[in-house]
């Protein structure tokens, strides 16, 4: 009875989730009437403004991986390393964006680093670029720290230190070419969530005014019938392609390296 009961919720949950994408995937294909047709998806991808804006969250997107690893990898190690006690005040912080509103985040950037400012980044096409992976980076961060840490769970942190440093290896060599082949896995999980944010994320890049793929979809959504639905199944297929590649990464995960 308990295993037809988990069946019944199982079903049902796929239900809830699938019946209104089929619906919207339906609709995309009704641009042309009384039969189907890919006119709405082939009129996104001609459009030069899908384009600019794909290919400006993608590398948004790269850069805030970039940073992210940068700073989620070394903070995480040195903190299971040497400051373990600090863990959870560490976690309280990587859980704050989760509880403030992107909108509230991208004000306090703007009100820091405005034209008045000691640091004048909004005034500058390149200062927010960096004004927004900032933002993307606060944005990821639970997922991104909470994968890393996981990962250095699996992995004897202490041991591995010692017997790097024992071959004369720093710090810079530890992280690089110790710790972060052993918890791949666990930053490229972070990255492929970092990604799916990025790609969907509307607040702060409409707000910083920048050409990114959130605002793009809020703008023709705004204006036009079935070329915003087969935008958003395209941005459902980007999301669940990271999800595939997470679990893909997870499968082909090695035996953690120790130094020789």
């Amino acid at each position: 009875m308990k295993r037809l009961w988990a069946w019944a919720a199982l079903i049902i949950g796929l239900i809830y989730f699938i019946l209104p994408l089929v619906g919207m995937t339906n609709f995309s294909l009704k641009m042309r009437r009384g039969e189907y047709s890919f006119d709405a998806y082939a009129k996104v991808f001609a459009d030069s403004r899908f384009h600019e804006t794909f290919g400006y969250s993608v590398w948004m997107a790269l850069l805030t991986i970039v940073f992210g690893v940068f700073l989620v990898v070394p903070t995480a190690y040195w903190v299971r390393l040497k400051l373990p006690y600090l863990r959870p005040y560490i976690e309280f912080v990587t859980l704050l964006p989760l509880v403030i509103p992107a909108i509230v985040i991208v004000f306090g950037y703007i009100r820091l680093y405005n034209t008045s400012s000691w640091l004048p980044l909004t005034g500058s096409y390149v200062g927010t670029d960096v004004l927004l992976v900032f933002g993307y980076a606060t944005l990821s961060l639970p997922y991104m720290y909470r994968a890393v840490d996981t990962g250095l769970r699996t992995i004897d942190v202490t041991t591995l230190t010692e017997a790097a440093q024992s071959l004369g290896a720093g710090w810079a060599t530890i992280i690089g070419r110790v710790i972060l082949p052993n918890v791949t896995v666990a930053v490229m999980s972070g990255a492929f969530v970092t990604f799916a944010i990025v790609m969907g994320e509307f607040t702060m890049a409409a707000l910083l005014n920048k050409p990114a793929f959130g605002p793009y979809m809020q703008l023709l959504g705004a204006n036009r019938a079935y070329e915003p639905a087969a935008l958003a199944v395209i941005a459902f297929g980007i999301t669940w392609a990271c999800l595939g590649l997470m679990q893909l990464v997870s499968r082909l995960q090695k035996t953690p390296q120790r130094p020789v």
